[in-house]
């Protein structure tokens, strides 16, 4: 036994080691609800323990393997195989080890009895299995070595119950899909113990006094309180016959303690006594007013997190009048927990989409094409998938925070995207319904052959019709908006894209990413492999006409052309033999890839020239990843060579995304540089070293941080004093709109954002401006009156 899994610790990809009982207690308790304390025995451990069973009976020793395909229409062969199994169960040894774990782990509660409940999960969902509460008990102890080892057996031999092999050969469920852990709690003296029931239509109270074991029994017939699940109002309550109790053997009341014979005293129970309650405790509720409240205050607080639909049981532990309210069990309706997110992420491109899952695990074998309208399920995304994700509905990453490639390439295209979903791939499987939170983050599976399912599938298409549709054409500029000084641009890179966004409320593309742009005409080839084969110009006619596009459709608005800046480990598909450090955490990307081989950027230029030649001149170049005045003196040089200074419009621009800019932005005016766009994905990923890649990190990597902030800020101020308009076209101000704020303060020239930001975008420099203006009212409202 390797370890123990407390409650408090489970996750997700554990429940079929530690059974549904005990996975849903671990949501509750993980998300702060009263849940009495526990660990998991692991299903790996009965497999252990059953694999080590010395037996020369051979149905026995091949009992891990078994299928036990019974003929259980002979109820005697049944009851004989079964009783044998068991009882080489129980009386084979539990390895000392075990046993010693579990004690000492138990110990820390300082108490003397534990209930060892079973806790199921059954690795193939099989149709028609339901609620196996009642098949399987649970097992009382003392907490002591030997009583632990014996429970620990009893609790595993009741999968081979008689009626356990019936259930099993009914639903044709073998031992291999079996998953029986035992989940270990401390069992404390009770004032009182029940269950809540809910459903839409009315909740319903059981309630005792002491332990639960009593109503569990049949022994009593409990107090039972209907409640309006509305209100939170008693509608009606009926007192129970509740003529005796149990608690635990050494804390029980000795005043009136009678033990009485019963069949809840078999060995199983010796931690536990029964007594007779005095008669005017039995013509009393069991519950306190206080206790009632708590208990419905509880159901309430559970219907966001399970539905409508769900059982707990629950005990209120004490001596006398004072005593704490613990859920003990919890048992959510047929589906995985409704309202519940089974995977959480980063939510990386908003909106809501039902479909069918597609996993893919092995991104070397990728597929021609995908089916049209299912999420994706991938460990990550590099660029060059972007022409298969065209047609998705959907994409879940296990990898990547929310500037990764994935996350770019589903806010461009507009589909529904959940990034750094730790185990997706391993926890979906192909052919799943899913529903994708791209706003929350979050994935639900969808059963359809629930009513309630149906509903809330109705539910949630109705919530997702509130939001807008990416892909759904644009309206064009409303004369209702405020007008606003600082330009607002938008980011781009597909064509198919333009007639979406060319009516939008924009001043023109800030962004032409030309390497996303290219993917569409590469063919899954490398632009050197073009050149080498001697289709140089067949690429350039081709790409002419890509950045053509955009030059036509935003005439005469201006659109800035990013030149190529991508690194091998990027697009694995596409790798190049030229190219010498591919597993470089940098690569040779930017403007030094220019330098190692300029055939490429040299094409690029042509094409921009050929844009001009055809009568455009809105077309402008940003240098990407410039490290070096000495790479941008290369590019400028090129440039000129390719003789696109000779349109008066033509601005050749430089990212300042490189922290070296800081220093060095007076020198770069120097040598010729018209302005500049701060790229706030690379400069945050530098200047607090961490992978914009990785979703784990997503909390340290903070656009907002302060190092991030007075860097932007001393880049605008820096980019005034040497008269050059100063743009930013990172992620920040579409995921923080707050910024906008300051970004308007310190005097920005224009800010660039993906099309589904540009709304919001909008609005939010317009409220900055007039806070601005505003301010500076009143300023010299102030200055006048003195």
């Amino acid at each position: 036994m390797n370890k123990l899994y407390w409650l408090d610790q489970i996750k997700l990809q554990d429940r079929a080691k530690v059974g549904d009982k005990a996975f849903y207690l671990s949501k509750i308790i993980q998300r702060g609800y009263p849940v009495m304390p526990g660990f998991v025995v692991s299903a790996e451990v009965l497999r252990q323990f059953l694999e080590n069973l010395n037996s020369s009976e051979s149905l026995v020793a091949d009992l891990p393997h078994s299928s036990l395909h019974l003929d259980v229409t002979n109820w005697r062969q049944l009851q004989q195989v079964a009783s044998r199994l068991r009882q080489e169960i129980l009386t084979a040894t539990v390895t000392q080890e075990w046993v010693s774990t579990i004690f000492q782990a138990a110990r820390e509660w300082e108490t003397g009895c534990l209930i060892l409940r079973p806790s199921l999960a059954v690795s193939t969902a099989t149709p028609g299995m339901k609620n196996i509460s009642g098949l399987l008990e649970s097992v009382f102890c003392q907490c002591e070595p030997e009583a632990i080892a014996l429970a620990l057996k009893r609790t595993w031999s009741q999968i081979f119950r008689a009626r356990s092999l019936l259930y099993w050969q009914h639903l044709g469920i073998n031992l291999q899909q079996i998953n029986l852990a035992v989940l270990v709690q401390p069992v404390e003296n009770a004032i009182a113990s029940g269950s809540l029931t809910t459903n839409p239509s009315g909740w319903e109270i059981e309630a005792t006094w002491g332990l639960g074991i009593a109503i569990a029994l049949g022994e009593v017939q409990p107090d039972v309180y209907y409640i309006q699940p509305q209100t939170g109002v008693v509608l009606e309550q009926q007192l129970g016959n509740k003529m005796l109790a149990y608690s635990v053997d050494d804390a029980a009341p000795k005043v009136f303690s009678q033990p009485v014979p019963n069949s809840a005293l078999t060995p199983d129970h010796t931690c536990l006594i029964s007594y007779i309650l005095p008669e005017a405790q039995q013509k009393q509720y069991s519950l306190q007013e206080e206790y009632l409240q708590q208990i419905i205050a509880l159901g309430t607080q559970l219907v966001s997190e399970l539905g409508k639909t769900f059982t707990i049981k629950w005990t209120i532990t004490g001596q006398t009048t004072s005593g704490k309210l613990y859920i003990t069990q919890v048992s959510p309706s047929q589906s995985i927990i409704p309202h519940s997110h089974f995977i959480r992420g980063l939510g990386a491109a908003g909106g809501r989409v039902a479909a069918t899952a597609l996993v893919i695990t092995n991104l070397q074998q990728k597929p021609e094409q995908l089916p049209k309208g299912v999420i994706l399920v991938v460990p990550t995304i590099t660029p060059d998938w972007l022409p298969l994700l065209q047609q998705v509905g959907g994409i879940i990453t296990e990898q990547g925070g929310l500037t990764s490639h994935a996350a770019i390439l589903a806010r461009e295209l507009g589909i529904t995207a959940v990034v750094n979903a730790t185990s997706a791939t391993t926890l979906i499987q192909t052919g799943e319904r899913l529903l994708l939170d791209g706003d929350r983050g979050e994935v639900y599976r969808i059963k359809g052959d629930s009513k309630e399912e149906m509903e809330r599938g109705r539910e949630e298409n109705l919530l997702s019709s509130h939001h807008p549709n990416p892909k759904a054409p644009h309206p064009a500029v409303t004369s209702h908006l405020p007008m606003i000084a600082t330009q607002l641009l938008v980011n781009l890179s597909q064509s198919t894209l333009i007639e979406q966004v060319q009516n939008l409320p924009v001043d023109g593309v800030g962004l032409l990413r030309s390497e996303l742009m290219a993917l569409n005409i590469l063919n899954g080839q490398h632009p050197n492999s073009w050149i080498l084969s001697g289709r140089q110009a067949e690429l350039l006619e081709l790409w002419s006409e890509q950045i053509m596009q955009f030059a036509r459709a935003f005439a005469p608005r201006p659109v800035f052309y990013r030149s190529l800046d991508w690194r091998s480990q990027d697009l694995p598909s596409l790798r190049d033999s030229l190219e010498s450090s591919p597993q470089s955490m940098l690569g040779e990307r930017g403007t030094f890839s220019y330098l190692q081989n300029p055939a490429i950027f040299e094409l690029e230029l042509k094409a921009l020239a050929s844009v001009q030649e055809a009568g455009y001149s809105n077309v402008n170049l940003i240098l990407p990843f410039v490290r070096t005045v000495e790479e941008f003196v290369f590019c400028r040089r090129k440039v000129e060579q390719a003789f696109l200074t000779e349109v008066a419009q033509f601005q050749l621009w430089m990212m300042a995304e490189v922290p070296s800019v800081l220093f060095l932005l007076p020198e770069y005016v120097i040598a010729g540089v018209a302005g500049i766009s701060i790229g706030t994905n690379d400069l945050t990923q530098l200047l607090l070293g961490v992978d914009r890649e990785q979703g784990q990190l997503a909390k340290v990597f903070n656009e907002r941080h302060p190092a991030v902030m007075g860097a932007i800020a001393q880049l605008i101020q820096m980019a005034k004093s040497a008269d050059i308009p100063c743009s930013i076209c990172g992620q920040a101000p579409a995921l923080y709109p707050e910024i906008i704020d300051k970004l308007v303060e310190w005097g920005i020239t224009s800010i660039s954002v993906e099309p589904e930001a540009v709304e919001r975008t909008y609005q939010a420099i317009a409220h900055a401006e007039q806070r601005l203006i505003l301010a500076a009212a009143r300023s010299q409202l102030k200055e006048g009156k003195k």
